[in-house]
């Protein structure tokens, strides 16, 4: 399970996304902490940027339906031990990369699993990577030109604000989004360019948390909404496998693991988290 069996059987599989940076040409022993605190240019709150917004994304928004479903109580259990869990398997992940020696994710799964299993788990990071981007477009439709459910249009943001156009329509904001937005985001070569967005994303996320929180709490006060119900109700049979679709948005919440590898410098113990 060593490093050099990586190295020799799929080259450049070590290679990361997020390169180091040297302020000297020193041997690795010798080398201060200082040295990898900046990566290629993008620096150490950078990277804890990047992986956040891995972390806190669209999962967030679909929490408020698994609390409907799990009751209160369930689902904040719930939530914790998809936590614990997720620690506990990049801690797994971080052990092994370490003794594998490989520096990115791919690399870890190749010594694991071999070339099947690598090219497998790219091709499962691909499907996820599409169907959270799906989700995505989902949305920026239903927030910035509205939705129509039951027969009833609900009003995006462009609509509210300047009328029902033929350029804030559905079709045509998801077009300019992918082509202006997505599509430029994605044909960045290294993960450290998106720093930026990155930061923007998890503020935005703090924000739709403090937004949503507060209008719980006023429309509680006021008595416009029930109390949220503590327990799941469970009636008959479809109501118990109604339970297990909570499970995905759980797991898909938390998903990081191939965002980052762990690599500890042999004396200095500086920690960092390389991109796969």
């Amino acid at each position: 399970m060593g490093g050099g069996a990586v190295n020799d059987h799929f080259p450049g599989a070590s290679d990361p996304l997020l390169p180091t940076k040297r302020d000297g040409d020193g041997d690795e022993d010798d080398a201060g902490a200082s040295a990898f605190h900046e990566f290629d240019g993008a620096s150490f709150a950078g990277a804890v940027f990047n992986l956040s917004t891995t972390i806190v994304g669209a999962g967030i928004m679909a929490l408020p339906a698994t609390m409907k479903v799990l009751g209160l109580v369930p689902g904040l259990v719930m939530i914790v031990l998809a936590a614990l869990l997720t620690d506990a398997s990049i801690e797994l992940l971080v052990r092994f990369s370490r003794a594998a020696g490989a520096r990115s994710y791919s690399a870890a799964m190749a010594d694991a699993f071999g070339w099947w299993g690598r090219r497998l788990l790219q091709v499962c990071v691909v499907i996820n990577n599409v169907g959270v981007m799906i989700v995505y477009m989902i949305i920026i439709g239903d927030v910035l030109s509205g939705s129509t459910s039951g027969g009833e249009h609900h009003y995006g943001v462009l609509e509210g604000w300047f009328g029902i156009h033929w350029w804030n329509g559905r079709l045509f904001v998801l077009l300019v989004t992918t082509l202006c937005v997505f599509t430029p985001l994605a044909c960045l070569k290294r993960i450290d360019s998106l720093s930026y967005t990155s930061t923007i994303s998890v503020a935005l996320a703090v924000v739709f948390v403090i937004i949503t929180a507060g209008i719980a709490v006023i429309k509680l006060i006021g008595g416009q909404i029930p109390m949220p119900k503590l327990f799941p109700t469970v009636s008959d049979l479809a109501s118990v496998w109604e339970l297990f679709t909570a499970v995905p948005v759980l797991v898909t919440a938390y998903v990081c693991h191939y965002n980052g590898i762990h690599k500890v410098l042999p004396r200095s113990g500086t920690k960092f988290w390389r991109s796969s």
